[in-house]
C-alpha cells in the first residue's frame, strides 16, 4: 500500500506510459499517407456547393449529399480543363484522390476532372441558367434588331481551322459575294467562351467605318458539353448587349443554346446563317429586272391610258376654224376700218398742218431775218474792230512797202528805202528812207481787189 505524505499528490502508474509521444504533425502525416494509401483514386457524386474561384486561379467547393459534405479543391491547371463552369447547385461526378490538410485537420479530395452527372443534371443547370437570364430581360423578343438586307462587311466568330469557315466563305461566294472578316476563337474547351464574348465586344468596338454590318457567330455540330462555352452567361451577355445584329449558328438544327436564344436571329447551322446573311445575287438581280419591267409596264399605261382620256376630250372640243372664225371676222372688218380711219385721220391732220403753216411761215421768216440781222451786224462790229485802217482815224499813219507790205520796225524800213505812208483820208505819200543805199524804183503793185460775193446771213 502506497503512503502518501501530507502536502504530496503522486499519481498511480499506467500501463503503456512508456511509449512515445507523437507531436501534431506527426500525426497528421500518418494519417494524411494513410488517407492518401488507402484512397489514391476516388469517384464521388455530389451537389457542388460554396463553389468560389481566388485570385490565384484555384478552385474550392463542397461535395455535399444528403447525409454527408467533403471538401474539394481544383487546381488551377485540372481548373482550365473543365468542359463547363461549376456552379453551386450542380450535380456533378468528381475523380482525383483523396488527401488531407493538416492545417485544418481535414479531409478533402484533389479533384483531377470533373463532369456534370449525366445530361439531365447538365439540362437542369441550363434551364436553371436560362431562367434567370430570362428573368433579366436578354431574350425578350423585343431587343432584337432587324438583320440588314445586303450587308457590305460581314464578320465571323468561329475557330480558323474547321469546317465551319469553309462553308461560311463557300455559301457566300455562291449567293452573294461579300467583304468577311474572321475574328478566329477556340470553340470548346478553357477560355473559349471568354475568347467568343470578348470577340463579339471587339466587332462591336470597331470605328464605324470598318464597323461589320452583321455578325455571325458559328460552330459545328457536337455534344452538350461540347457547345457548353456558348451557354455560359459572358457569351450570352455579349451577345444580347451588342449593337451590331447577330447571327447566332450553333451545332446542328437540333442543337439550342442560350446563344441563339439572345442572338437577333438563329441559324440551324452554319451554311444557313450564311444564306440568312445574303440574298442571291441573281435572284436580286432578277427581282430588280422584274420590278424594272413592271414599272415601265406600268408607266407606259398609265401614258396610254392619258392619251385615250386626251383624245376623248379632244373630240368633244369644238373646231379650230369654228372657234377662231368670227376673230378672223372681226378682224379683217377691223382692218379694213383701221386703213379708212388711217386716212381720214392723215388728211384732217394735213390740213391743221397747212393752216398752222399758213400762219405761222410769214412770222417765222420775220424771226429768222432779225436773227439774221443781228449776227450781221455783230459780224460787222468784228471786222470793223479788225480793220487795220481804222486806227488812221486816230490820227495814226501806216508805213508800207511800194508792193503794200506793212513795217513792223525801223531795221525793215531801211532795207526797204522806199515806203509809203498812208493817212486816214486815203492819200499817201511816197518817202525815202534817209541813210539807206538807194534802190531802184519799184512801181507798187495794186491789190487785187476782192470778189464781190453774197454774203451769208448765219
Amino acid at each position: 500500500m502506497n503512503t502518501i505524505e501530507p502536502g504530496k499528490l503522486v499519481a498511480e502508474p499506467i500501463p503503456g506510459d512508456n511509449a512515445l509521444a507523437l507531436s501534431v504533425s506527426e500525426l497528421s502525416g500518418k494519417l494524411k499517407r494513410m488517407v492518401e494509401g488507402e484512397f489514391g483514386h476516388v469517384r464521388l457524386r455530389g451537389e457542388i456547393s460554396g463553389f468560389k474561384r481566388v485570385a490565384s486561379g484555384h478552385c474550392y467547393l463542397c461535395l455535399k449529399d444528403e447525409d454527408a459534405v467533403i471538401d474539394a479543391v481544383i487546381w488551377r491547371g485540372a481548373a482550365g480543363a473543365l468542359a463547363f463552369r461549376p456552379e453551386d447547385g450542380a450535380e456533378v461526378i468528381a475523380t482525383g484522390r483523396l488527401t488531407t490538410y493538416p492545417g485544418r485537420s481535414k479531409y478533402q479530395i484533389v479533384v483531377d476532372r470533373m463532369e456534370l452527372a449525366g445530361a439531365g443534371a447538365l439540362m437542369a443547370l441550363l434551364e436553371k441558367r436560362k431562367a434567370a437570364l430570362a428573368a433579366e430581360g436578354l431574350f425578350n423578343p423585343a431587343r432584337k434588331q432587324r438583320l440588314p438586307f445586303l450587308p457590305r462587311t460581314i464578320g465571323v466568330v468561329t475557330s480558323p481551322t474547321g469546317a465551319v469557315i469553309r462553308d461560311i466563305l463557300h455559301r457566300l461566294e455562291d449567293r452573294c459575294p461579300t467583304h468577311v472578316l474572321v475574328w478566329p476563337v477556340k470553340v470548346q474547351g478553357d477560355g473559349a467562351a471568354e475568347e467568343v464574348a470578348a470577340a463579339v465586344r471587339g466587332f462591336d468596338a470597331m470605328p464605324e467605318a470598318i464597323r461589320p454590318d452583321l455578325v455571325i457567330v458559328a460552330r459545328g455540330g457536337g455534344s452538350i458539353e461540347d457547345l457548353w462555352a456558348f451557354n455560359e452567361e459572358v457569351v450570352v451577355r455579349a451577345v444580347a448587349e451588342c449593337r451590331i445584329p447577330i447571327i447566332s449558328a450553333v451545332g446542328h438544327e437540333t442543337d439550342t443554346s442560350l446563344c441563339d436564344h439572345a442572338a437577333d436571329l438563329r441559324a440551324p447551322t452554319p451554311t444557313a446563317a450564311a444564306e440568312l446573311a445574303v440574298p442571291v445575287l441573281a435572284e436580286l438581280r432578277l427581282t430588280i429586272e422584274s420590278h424594272g419591267q413592271r414599272t415601265e409596264r406600268c408607266a407606259r399605261r398609265y401614258v396610254e391610258r392619258g392619251r385615250e382620256r386626251a383624245e376623248g376630250l379632244a373630240r368633244l372640243l369644238p373646231k379650230r376654224d369654228q372657234l377662231l372664225g368670227p376673230q378672223r371676222q372681226r378682224a379683217d372688218d377691223a382692218a379694213q376700218r383701221l386703213g379708212l380711219a388711217l386716212e381720214r385721220r392723215a388728211a384732217r391732220a394735213r390740213t391743221q398742218l397747212d393752216r398752222a403753216g399758213a400762219v405761222l411761215r410769214p412770222a417765222m421768216l420775220e424771226r429768222q431775218l432779225a436773227r439774221g440781222r443781228e449776227r450781221l451786224q455783230g459780224l460787222e462790229r468784228v471786222l470793223g474792230s479788225l480793220d487795220p485802217d481804222r486806227v488812221l482815224q486816230r490820227g495814226y499813219a501806216r508805213v508800207e512797202t511800194r508792193d503794200g507790205r506793212t513795217m513792223m520796225d525801223a531795221e525793215a524800213a531801211r532795207a526797204a528805202v522806199a515806203l509809203t505812208v498812208r493817212f486816214r483820208d486815203k492819200q499817201s505819200v511816197d518817202v525815202v528812207v534817209e541813210g539807206a543805199a538807194p534802190q531802184p524804183y519799184l512801181r507798187p503793185k495794186l491789190a487785187k481787189p476782192p470778189t464781190p460775193g453774197q454774203p451769208t446771213l448765219f
